[in-house]
């Protein structure tokens, strides 16, 4: 557990570093004990599982369901980081007669033996999640209901809990999820299927984000996107360091690198839930005064536990990771590591569970708001729009605003690391990339994401600069190229290593078949056209205005959509065959010409796009719900104007720099070979002039 910032200097080892294998069994309990014994304390502490006075469902239920939910977590936590080990941490060994030439020039060689069994113990952790998930949901049910596990009708009730309540159908969806993690793990051989294992394992954790106490409250959206990354960074925070304790006894020589490639991921994962912890507070705290509640005392302790497991971080990373670098044995040194944060990480969990089966401060109840704009969009209605409240009205999405901070600080990271090394990166590209995050930003969090939900016409901006204008940023830029000389290459820390890292992973998506498929000029366009078309005239937009998948769906959908076709276009980074100029010319012209269409259709129409939304909204302010959509169109025509133009200037630009560089190397190879095709010429008219 670490910072973010994580040198790769630290990766490359002693050649031969031992081990001894150790059964790790012992480690991984004290997580658990750990858990439960701050679970049980908690609950105790807040009274949470005191007798009910009507319907109580006995105390096995009531100190039981908090020990489960525990237990639950911390397998579904092992589940995820052993995925994740396997997707991007732990070496895989490649026997070569290349290997052996390194071993000779002193290189480490990788080992491998602990990449099939960390699978192993998904699978294993992943079984485990999906038993603990079933007996979650049993547990919970009794305790809404009231009912003992013994009631005569208990199993009927149940069912009907599964089928046709809520939350009865969000428990049943993680414990299915879990299930399939499950045969995934099994099945899975490579880094590949792990990925896609480890992405439904993220599906399950995002069912367990809507059992949150803020799931009616007016905070709902951003309680639940921040729990979501909450809920992610704790688990390959801690699932992944225990499953490196169950796995030590099989590292042996990739004990050390992948310890320090964890110590990376932990401080991202360190970042995220201080971030999204921070929010939950302030959604369940109303004031100062609340922290002294038994409730707010809680939520220090778990104050004062990640503080402490940050410093813990910083300490290993400052000495732990170097000293196990140079040490002969590096056992000792790696399990001083381990058992501390171990411990805390359970009490942690434990206290987090507690929190969750307390009462907070703020009423678990939506606010007296019979508004129709809050009852459609659980938000209340915002003041008219101006165009200074285009920058001064902001509704935070957690996930999306992460994803900001996260990519400015990592580009300029790159950059500055480039910087350091003695290369050039142009301020110019990182000038871009920074200008393009922010109105990412702004389009996501800020005056068209408040009203893009109130107003068609503010959607269509949020869409239009989504899809056109950031990405003109973002591929200016050229990420990936610099992503590919700033990364280090796994293979040079690893003899035989054939793991993948950030850089590997880049490489795969870029030259994979889908991934050149959908790049490839032609689909790009027909996408970027295609996509509005479904989406505008099908239940997906309805969908991505009622559902915070939606509309995620919609955020990540279109700005890689626009990022595709603009790539295509004037892209710099490697990537798809892209045409000869006048050929893009032309594809841009016949792409924003029908843009221009859908524009004008909307502009035209009379009939209103998801009437039951825009058409109830009870606006006091601002015109009709048609003139607005239609207005929309009208945003939707003239904005693509702009970018079309910004697009074909920059197309004529690279088209004339082309140009020129293909003369400066012919003239080059003119001065040094002499000019052949000149010769060629003058021979040719010399006959002609003799046979005249």
């Amino acid at each position: 557990m670490t910072a973010p910032a994580a040198p790769a200097t630290v990766e490359p080892a002693a050649a031969g570093p031992t081990t001894r294998a150790r059964r790790p069994a012992w480690f991984v309990v004290a997580l658990v004990v750990a858990g439960v014994a701050a679970v049980v304390a908690g609950v105790w502490f807040t009274g949470a599982a005191t007798t009910a006075l009507l319907r109580d469902p006995g105390a096995a239920v009531r100190w039981g369901l908090p020990v489960a939910a525990t237990l639950t977590e911390l397998a579904g936590a092992l589940t995820v980081g052993a995925l994740v080990l396997a997707v991007a941490v732990l070496p895989r060994r490649a026997g070569s007669d290349e290997t052996a030439a390194r071993t000779r020039r002193g290189v480490p060689v990788a080992d491998g033996r602990a990449y099939p069994r960390s699978l192993v113990v998904a699978a294993g952790a992943a079984a485990a999640w999906t038993l603990l998930s079933v007996l979650h949901l049993v547990l919970t049910y009794a305790n809404v209901a009231g009912q003992p596990l013994d009631a005569p009708t208990f199993g009927d009730q149940l069912w009907l809990f599964v089928s046709d309540i809520e939350m009865g159908r969000t428990l049943a969806t993680a414990a299915l999820v879990a299930a399939l993690v499950t045969v995934g793990a099994a099945l899975s051989r490579t880094p590949t299927g792990a990925a896609w294992t480890a992405a439904l394992a993220l599906v399950a954790l995002w069912q367990q984000a809507q059992l949150g106490h803020v799931a009616g409250a007016a905070g709902h959206a951003l309680a639940m996107s921040s729990m979501v990354l909450h809920l992610v960074g704790a688990a390959v925070w801690v699932g992944a360091l225990a499953a490196l304790a169950v796995l030590v006894g099989r590292l042996g020589a990739d004990l050390v690198p992948s310890a320090a490639r964890y110590s990376v991921i932990a401080g991202w994962c360190l970042a995220a839930v201080a971030a999204s912890g921070v929010v939950n507070s302030v959604v369940r705290l109303s004031s100062w005064s609340d922290l002294t509640t038994r409730y707010g005392l809680l939520v220090l302790a778990k104050i004062a536990f990640t503080a402490a497991l940050a410093g813990l971080g910083l300490l290993h990373r400052r000495r732990t990771l170097r000293a196990m670098a140079g040490a002969p044995r590096v056992t000792g040194l790696f399990w001083r590591l381990v058992l501390v944060e171990l411990l805390v990480m359970g009490a942690v969990s434990g206290v987090a569970v507690a929190l969750g089966a307390s009462a907070p401060p703020v009423p678990d109840v939506p606010p007296v708001d019979q508004s129709p704009a809050y009852q459609i969009t659980g938000h209340p209605l915002p003041p008219p729009l101006t165009p200074v409240r285009w920058l001064t009205e902001w509704r935070w999405d957690v996930l999306l605003a992460a994803a900001v901070v996260a990519g400015i600080v990592v580009y300029w990271r790159w950059a500055l690391r480039l910087a350091r090394r003695g290369d050039r990166w142009p301020w110019a590209r990182t000038a871009s990339w920074t200008a393009g995050l922010l109105l990412f930003g702004w389009a996501t969090n800020g005056g068209a994401a408040t009203y893009g939900h109130i107003l068609f016409s503010a959607h269509m901006v949020q869409h239009m600069v989504l899809a056109m204008v950031v990405p003109i940023f973002l591929v200016l830029a050229a990420p990936v190229t610099l992503a590919l000389r700033a990364l280090p290459v796994r293979s040079a820390a690893l003899a035989g290593d054939v793991s993948r890292g950030p850089r590997e992973w880049i490489l795969v998506l870029v030259h994979s078949h889908v991934g050149q498929f959908f790049a490839h000029p032609l689909v790009a366009a027909a996408n970027f056209v295609g996509s509005m078309i479904a989406f505008y005239y099908t239940g997906l937009f309805e969908w991505s205005l009622r559902s915070p998948v939606g509309h995620l769906f919609m955020v990540v959908h279109f700005s890689l959509v626009g990022y595709l076709f603009v790539n295509a276009l004037i892209g710099i980074d490697p990537g798809p065959r892209r045409p000869p100029y006048p050929q893009r010319l032309l594809l841009l012209f016949a792409t924003m010409a029908f843009h221009a269409f859908f524009g004008v259709a909307l502009v035209s129409t009379e009939q209103l796009f998801v009437a039951d939304w825009f058409g109830l909204m009870g606006r006091p302010w601002g015109p009709s719900a048609i003139a607005d959509q239609q207005t929309g169109g009208a945003i939707t025509w003239g904005i693509g104007e702009i970018p079309t133009l910004a697009l074909a200037i920059a197309l004529a630009i690279s088209w004339a720099r082309d140009d020129e560089r293909t003369a400066r190397n012919r003239d080059r190879r003119v001065d040094r070979d002499g000019d052949a095709e000149l010769d060629e010429y003058n021979r040719m008219l010399a006959d002609l002039d003799r046979r005249d």
